[in-house]
């Protein structure tokens, strides 16, 4: 074995650069990160095949002093910590020292700096580490070419052009999300793909993650002592096949980090089934001396002081802003407005009002009975007489889905003094909601307005203040029964005894699986014995779901219990087992609601948390404004 002995200060770079710079995005991450130590308002990127060839990176920072340019290339000299103090408490993208000097011992790296009133610029060679005077307004020009030029086995390892430029892309991405006060650009082999001009966090999220996505997300602000979320979640209905849309900052930091990533995703489990991932830019500001981001060479890991306060905190900030239903708020007319001024639908918001007719044509405000009580002049004259009614304040008829005979506590509500579910007082709110409906919009309709007609036995057309609304009658009816499924589970489900029980024939794994899941059944409001050698009957459901197809939702719960432990479905898979529920009792196609059926739906949405959303991800509702339908048919042109 041979003597221990020094390694050479070149190898020991070029051994660190193994772990800092394992391909070009790497090598871009430092030198952006260092431009942002810098206190640059402006940072200029140029790539040429893939930044494999060169990449050079301008700043408008406070810049290098000429005699700490030489230091700047050594490993472990760095301006930012002096003390163990400051590690505990760093603040700055960077801080070990080390980024300089490797990717010097890889590539052919000169730098040229200006500092604040220094008479002229400096440049420095990697290699020969001689310094020259150069031409420089202020900051500084880190040109880093022709990477592993000198480890060619190194550079066997890198991937073809196209794939190299998409991790710089999505390495510049990072900085520009989390860093919306500084202007970037972006070019490749001479063409400008981004050029970012500084602005607010929701401009600078609709350049780079698409309009699309900023108007299918949900702000998220929550505050708690020393931590604040703030940014953007999307809608499940914007869900991707892949996680290429997940950002995640910590203290301005990029991070890919177990423990918040688990955080999102419980947020999401309740609305976000199967292979679809969300999409997310989301910034978490936190004391530093709550969290060690020296865990890993790349700094992409960070650990925290109080890992769970943390991950309760953002699950809980996430689950509320994605349960806040958007019917359960005033809908703004005429479409939701864009970061950038524009409309929804496209248009800018200036070109939207001479696009709509005058406003004489539009009906009164605060006259929803005058608007209902016109309806009889149409052919549907019966349905009209309901709509009226409705509108006016009287009672509709018994919500979709619950008995007559069911008791508050099986309905959810919890009826108001002096009445009760069967016989509310006149004038009292009756739905399965827990509450009388929400916000009323500014001339008193309800958010989702007032059912008009059924279409095709699957949509309800719906008139509110901002237009037209159509919902999808059973992904809306399978959320609140849902919602209200969970609920109930809680606490003792009211059950709803049949008349004549259910008896169908099952396999002997099913009747095995009803005898060993008895108890777990029976917590669930069912009531559930053998009726025959391959036989079971069914005397009892929750009353929630009275009217469910009994047969077919028991069939599916057993098949659930059969391939999952009873304690597993009662614990972690009783949300997906109460979905399997709730899609079987909500109310089917074709079946035709009255006017007052539909209404208690549309009150119910308003009233239930995640109403925009079925239990698998789907959109319940969506919108079409006045001005969208005056576009289409080209009035006021």
């Amino acid at each position: 074995m041979s003597r221990i002995h020094p390694l050479p200060d070149l190898l020991v770079n070029q051994i660190a650069a193994g772990e800092v710079v394992d391909r070009p995005a790497s090598v871009l991450k430092e030198v952006l990160e260092n431009a942002v130590d810098a206190g640059a308002r402006a940072i200029e990127v140029q790539l040429e095949q893939g930044g494999v060839r060169r990449i050079r990176v301008t700043d408008d920072g406070c810049g290098i002093e000429r005699d700490d340019l030489a230091l700047a290339l050594e490993r472990h000299a760095t301006s930012k910590i002096a003390s163990l103090d400051d590690l505990e408490h760093v603040a700055t993208m960077g801080f070990r020292g080390e980024a300089l000097a490797a990717i010097a011992a890889v590539a052919r790296t000169t730098l040229t700096s200006r500092a604040e009133g220094a008479a002229h610029a400096w440049r420095i060679d990697g290699d020969e580490r001689s310094l020259a005077p150069a031409a420089l307004n202020q900051g500084t020009v880190v040109d880093v070419a022709d990477l592993y030029y000198n480890t060619p086995a190194r550079r066997k390892f890198l991937k073809r052009e196209a794939t190299e430029y998409a991790h710089c892309d999505d390495m510049f991405r990072r900085v520009a999300l989390a860093r919306p006060e500084i202007g970037l650009q972006l070019s490749h082999n001479g063409r400008v793909i981004h050029r970012l001009p500084p602005g607010s966090v929701a401009a600078r999220v609709a350049a780079l993650m698409g309009d699309d996505f900023l108007q299918h997300a949900r702000e998220v602000t929550a505050d708690a002592g020393p931590l604040r979320l703030t940014g953007f979640a999307s809608l499940p209905a914007y869900s991707r096949s892949s996680r290429d849309a997940q950002y995640f900052f910590v203290n301005s930091r990029f991070v890919r980090d177990k423990l918040l990533t688990h955080a999102v995703r419980e947020a999401y489990a309740d609305i976000l089934h199967g292979s679809r991932h969300p999409a997310y830019a989301l910034f978490l500001d936190i004391d530093p001396a709550g969290v060690d981001v020296n865990v890993h060479p790349a700094k992409i890991e960070v650990r925290f002081r109080e890992a769970r306060a943390v991950h309760q905190f953002v699950y809980h900030a996430l689950e509320r802003t994605l349960a806040e239903s958007g019917a359960g708020f005033a809908i703004p007319p005429q479409g939701r407005a864009r970061a950038d001024g524009a409309q929804a639908d496209g248009g800018p918001a200036a070109e939207t009002p001479a696009a709509s007719p005058p406003p004489t044509t539009r009906p009164p405000v605060h006259a929803w009975p005058a608007v209902a009580a016109q309806q009889g002049r149409l052919a549907m004259e019966p349905s009209s007489r309901a709509y009226f009614d409705f509108a006016a304040g009287a009672r509709p008829a018994p919500p979709i889905g619950l008995p007559e005979n069911a008791t508050a506590a099986a309905a959810g509500t919890g009826a108001r003094s002096g009445g009760t579910a069967e016989n509310p007082r006149d004038g009292e709110w009756r739905s399965t909601g827990s509450t009388p409906p929400s916000s009323l919009a500014s001339d008193g309709s309800p958010p989702l307005g007032f059912a008009l007609a059924q279409l095709h036995g699957i949509y309800i057309l719906a008139q509110n203040s901002a237009g037209l609304v159509l919902v999808d009658m059973h992904a809306a009816h399978e959320r609140i029964l849902y919602e209200k499924l969970k609920t109930v589970l809680d606490g003792r489900p009211a059950v709803q005894r049949l008349l004549i029980p259910a008896v169908f024939s099952v396999d002997a794994k099913d009747l095995a699986a009803a005898d060993e899941c008895s108890e777990v059944l029976s917590a669930m409001g069912f009531d559930v014995g053998a009726a025959g050698p391959q036989e079971l009957a069914v005397r009892s459901v929750p009353a929630l779901l009275a009217s469910a197809p009994v047969a077919e939702l028991m069939r599916q719960l057993l098949q659930e219990l059969r391939e999952y432990p009873a304690t597993e479905v009662v614990a972690a898979r009783r949300n997906a087992l109460l979905a399997t529920m709730a899609c079987h009792g909500a109310v089917r196609a074709n079946r035709q609601l009255t006017l007052p059926e539909m209404n208690a739906l549309l009150r119910d949405m308003e009233a239930t948390e995640r109403a925009d959303q079925c239990n698998h991800g789907r959109p319940t509702w969506t919108q079409l404004s006045l001005a969208e339908l005056d576009r289409f048919f080209m009035r006021g042109q």
